[in-house]
């Protein structure tokens, strides 16, 4: 029986020299992927503005206020929402009432605008929601995506 087990010198530094290559071509992969999600992650946030516009907006149809400068609607969870032109406002008590989560976002909220900034983002990696400012001129989205 052999009493000197292990590795030779050489075959360790081959080993590691193998693991640094593939890192090199791995980590790079991973990278992409994580700024993918956060871009994906905002774009669904996006939607979600969208769509609680919408709920809102049919809500203040049926209710007759969608033509008034400033308003609030009931929604069926008991949420009390304020709207400008039948559209949620930017306010916390707006957009911020009608939207189920913000859960992964930080939100910002204005009279005007909601911003929701993805958390954990390096850099601006963010959507937008405008209220409406007349019944002609319904809410814009955007988003923000060059600092994902």
């Amino acid at each position: 029986m052999d009493i000197r087990k292990g590795f030779t010198l050489i075959e360790l530094v081959i080993v590691i020299v193998i693991l640094g290559i593939l890192a090199a071509f791995i980590v790079p992969k991973f990278a992409g992927l994580s700024k993918e999600a956060r871009i994906g992650t905002v774009n669904s946030m996006e939607g979600a503005l969208r769509s609680a516009s919408a709920i809102v907006h049919a809500k203040a149809l049926t209710t007759n206020v969608a033509g008034l400068a400033a308003s609030t609607v009931t929604m069926e969870d008991t949420s009390t929402v304020a709207i400008a032109f039948g559209y949620p406002t930017g306010l916390s008590t707006g957009m911020g009432a009608a939207l189920q989560s913000t859960s992964g976002f930080t939100p910002t909220y204005t009279v005007a605008t909601s911003t929701f900034d993805k958390v954990g983002a390096p850099g601006t990696c963010n959507a937008i929601y405008t209220a409406a400012t007349a019944t002609t001129v319904p809410p814009k989205f955007a988003t923000n995506t060059g600092g994902c």
